[in-house]
């Protein structure tokens, strides 16, 4: 049997993981503060006792994630947070461990405690912050949350906790099955006071839907390719067996 086919379907295989992970991609082209994702392959020589490398499999490598910013829109919701630049929101999650996203589309629960769209806890320096009732609610550019009562004009800022932005180096953060991102050693990160809040905005994906579309293109003749290697091996193989025959 021709060692091609060995080799054409270890690419047509990752070709199906790439597609994949681009369609992910454009799935999640308008959820707020999305990272793409990015597949990383290595080629590796297959060598056998007796023969010259010639031929080489595609093996996975490190997955990793695109961390440039996407651009911020403005909601004008007093609850809505987008971080400008580096940085990271923390969330607690049931299990008492930390996790980081730039989701920033922030609610309150019936207790007033502040938390995300999937029910997480946003941390705060000094733990989580629950917000009175009937409150504008102000968010400083260092994670300051502060509150002013409606009604009173004017009226006196309350300050009630400081959200715990955080900017560990993008190479120790690994993503989670839930979208999230952890330290791959399951720390938690330290505050960074380099790290701004801007209240009223929100984050979009920094997928760009034109260049997946085109790698989607791409892959497909990618795809194409390696099934013509596996045509043409199976016509070699089929050719080799007449001659064979006819001797």
């Amino acid at each position: 049997m021709d060692r091609l086919i060995y080799t054409a379907a270890s690419g047509a295989k990752h070709v199906m993981e790439q597609q994949a992970t681009t369609a992910n991609n454009l799935a999640n082209v308008s959820t707020t503060g999305f990272r793409s994702q990015i597949d990383t392959f290595r080629a590796v020589p297959v060598v056998q006792a007796g023969t010259l490398p010639t031929r080489t499999f595609v093996v996975d490598s490190t997955t990793g994630a695109d961390f440039s910013a996407g651009p911020l829109q403005a909601t004008g919701r007093d609850l809505d947070i987008a971080i400008k630049g580096k940085g990271w929101l923390t969330v607690q999650m049931p299990d008492g461990t930390e996790a980081y996203t730039r989701n920033g589309a922030i609610q309150m629960n019936s207790n007033g405690l502040l938390e995300t769209q999937q029910g997480l806890t946003l941390a705060g320096e000094g733990g989580p912050i629950t917000l009175p009732p009937d409150v504008t609610v102000t968010v400083g550019g260092d994670g300051t949350i502060s509150t002013i009562e409606n009604g009173i004009k004017p009226g006196t800022a309350t300050i009630l906790g400081k959200l715990k932005l955080v900017n560990p180096p993008e190479q120790d953060l690994v993503r989670g099955d839930d979208g999230l991102f952890r330290l791959k050693d399951g720390s938690a990160a330290q505050v960074d006071p380099n790290v701004r809040a801007v209240g009223g905005m929100l984050e979009s994906s920094n997928v760009n839907p034109v260049d997946s579309m085109v790698s989607m293109i791409s892959l497909a003749r990618s795809f194409d390719m390696q099934m013509s290697l596996l045509k043409n091996a199976e016509n070699n193989a089929a050719k080799a067996s007449q001659i064979l025959a006819l001797s």
